[in-house]
C-alpha cells in the first residue's frame, strides 16, 4: 500500500535549485531519507508536510492531494512532522507547548487532550519536566519535545527531519526503540546519519544536490561497494576516494581497489560514500 507518493517534484529558491525531478513512493515502515547537507531532504520533507508546495510535480499524502485546501487541511490531521528547527516559543513549560499543538490538530476535548500530551511526554522521556519552562531545557530535551508533539494522535504518517541531532546515544537508542515500534506506520527520516538508516530503515533514498541518486534497501546500497573496500597498512593508496585510519591502527579504503588488496565487508556507509563521491565525479566531468 502507497502512502506517501511524490512525482517529479521541482523547487527553486530564488535561482538555486533545490529539489531536481525528484520522484518516489513509499509505504507502511521506515524509510530513510539520506544524504550530505544541502541534499534537499529539508525542503522536501517541508514539502510533504504541506509546508511548502513544489514549484512543479505532484505530491499525494494517503491519497490526497496537498494543493487542494480541504484535502490539505484532512492531510494534517493524520499526520505529525519534526521539523529541523522546531521554533519553540521560550516561555511557555514543555507542557503548554505540546497543548498548543495539540489545540492546532483540533483535540478539543480538554480532558483527553491534556491526556494525549502527558503520554507523548511521557514516550520521549520528558514526563518529569512537563512543568519546565522550555529555555531550561538541553538541546536534547527540546529535540525530544518536539517528536513529542509530532506524536499526538498517533498519526499515520511521521515526518522526521534529523530527529537523532542532538540526542546522547542512550537517547538515541531510545528514540530507534519507539519508532521501530510503531507498526502500520509510514515513517520517513531525513537525517546524513549512515547509523540511523542502518539501524531503522528498510528502504533507503540517497539524496544528493536536489536529485534522487539511489533508491533500494539498506544491502543494497551496501553493494554498491562490493568489491571495492578495502584494508591497507598505509594512507596512501591508488583509487581509493575516501580513506580513514580505524581505532585498530589500519586504513579503511573506499574506492577502486587495486590488485591484490586485502579486500573487507561494504557496510551501508561505504556504499552511501562511494555513491556520492561517483556522483559528484560524474558532475565535475560532464
Amino acid at each position: 500500500m502507497t502512502t506517501v507518493r511524490f512525482t517529479d517534484i521541482t523547487k527553486r529558491f530564488a535561482t538555486t535549485p533545490a529539489l531536481s525531478g525528484v520522484t518516489a513512493a513509499t509505504g507502511p515502515g521506515i524509510t530513510g531519507l539520506l544524504g550530505p547537507n544541502g541534499a534537499g531532504k529539508t525542503t522536501l520533507l517541508r514539502i510533504l508536510a504541506t509546508v511548502l508546495a513544489p514549484d512543479h510535480g505532484r505530491v499525494e499524502i494517503l491519497g490526497l492531494d496537498p494543493g487542494d485546501r480541504e484535502e490539505r487541511t484532512e492531510i494534517r490531521r493524520r499526520l505529525g512532522y519534526l521539523p529541523q528547527e522546531a521554533g519553540f516559543h521560550p516561555r511557555f513549560t514543555a507542557f503548554e507547548f505540546v497543548d498548543y499543538v495539540a489545540i492546532l490538530k483540533e483535540l478539543d476535548d480538554r480532558r483527553a487532550r491534556h491526556a494525549e500530551v502527558h503520554r507523548v511526554l511521557e514516550v520521549v522521556g520528558l514526563g518529569n519536566v512537563a512543568g519546565k519552562r522550555i529555555k531550561t531545557l538541553s538541546g536534547g530535551m527540546r529535540r525530544r519535545l518536539g517528536l513529542a508533539q509530532a506524536l499526538l494522535a498517533r498519526p499515520e504518517v511521521l515526518l522526521l527531519d534529523e530527529p537523532t541531532a542532538g540526542l546522547d546515544p542512550e537517547q538515541r537508542l531510545r528514540f530507534r526503540q519507539l519508532v521501530s515500534g510503531e507498526h502500520g506506520r509510514t515513517v520517513v527520516l531525513s537525517t546524513h546519519q549512515t547509523e540511523d538508516v542502518a539501524a531503522l530503515c528498510s528502504r533507503v533514498v540517497v539524496m544528493d544536490r536536489g536529485a534522487v541518486r539511489f533508491d533500494g534497501t539498506p544491502a543494497a546500497l551496501a553493494r554498491v561497494a562490493s568489491g571495492r573496500v578495502w584494508i591497507a597498512d598505509t594512507e596512501a593508496s591508488l583509487g581509493a576516494a575516501v580513506s580513514w585510519r580505524t581505532g585498530d591502527g589500519r586504513v579503511r579504503h573506499v574506492g577502486n581497489a587495486p590488485a591484490g588488496a586485502e579486500i573487507a565487508a561494504p557496510t551501508l556507509e561505504d556504499g552511501y560514500l562511494l555513491l556520492i563521491h561517483q556522483n559528484r565525479t560524474d558532475e565535475e566531468a560532464a
